[in-house]
């Protein structure tokens, strides 16, 4: 697991009113959460599905959605502990902010996609690690088992991206979601979700 390299790769650090945010609404984090991870096994099933003569994204995205519901599953045992309801929960304007970089036209729509895999990825590594230290004991220790697998997720997205792409598109790709990314994480959000902004008082 390297931390420095997902701190260098995002744009910014999450902002402390978020943290603050996430530990007074604790409910709505695991909720969100576990709508992220089901979220993140579809985005790879879709990939699957759309990109179907790409053996190594084959094999990546199937791993991955295994491990994506796996973790689905542990977010819905421990909101069961806790006696936390499902109720719907409307999506962050994150993944839908990103996917307005992403170009429409091959192979440059895969190298985007890919590169917007690998920041969700990344900012949910660093938010887990963010929140470890404030947490319960419980909570605390299942964030930081899930901060390897988010940067093992994180790089194989990378790795995808460069394998599929030409390195220097892939450069600049990765420089333009960059600057949507801290804008999305650092802006005033109207709500308080896993990947939002800056969520009001």
């Amino acid at each position: 697991m390297n931390l420095p390299e997902i701190h260098e790769f995002l744009g910014c650090r999450t902002p402390d009113a978020w943290i603050t945010a996430a530990l007074a609404d604790q409910q709505t984090l695991l909720i969100d959460h576990k709508n992220c991870e089901f979220k993140a096994a579809s985005t790879a099933l879709s990939l699957m599905a759309k990109y179907s003569t790409y053996v190594d994204l084959l094999n990546a995205m199937s791993r991955l959605a295994r491990e994506e519901l796996v973790h689905h599953e542990q977010v819905l045992r421990i909101m069961k502990r806790r006696k936390i309801g499902l109720r719907p929960v409307s999506a962050a304007r994150y993944a839908s902010g990103l996917r307005k970089v992403v170009r429409t036209h091959e192979p440059h729509k895969l190298v985007d996609t890919l590169v917007v895999g690998a920041f969700i990825e990344a900012r949910s590594c660093e938010r887990f690690e963010a929140l470890v230290p404030h947490l319960d004991d419980e909570l605390g220790k299942f964030y930081f088992g899930l901060l390897k697998s988010e940067a093992r997720h994180f790089q194989n997205y990378l790795k995808l991206a460069y394998q599929y792409g030409d390195a220097r598109d892939v450069d600049q790709a990765i420089e333009r979601v960059r600057a949507a990314e801290r804008e999305l994480i650092e802006s005033p959000d109207t709500e308080f979700r896993f990947h939002s902004g800056i969520p009001p008082r």
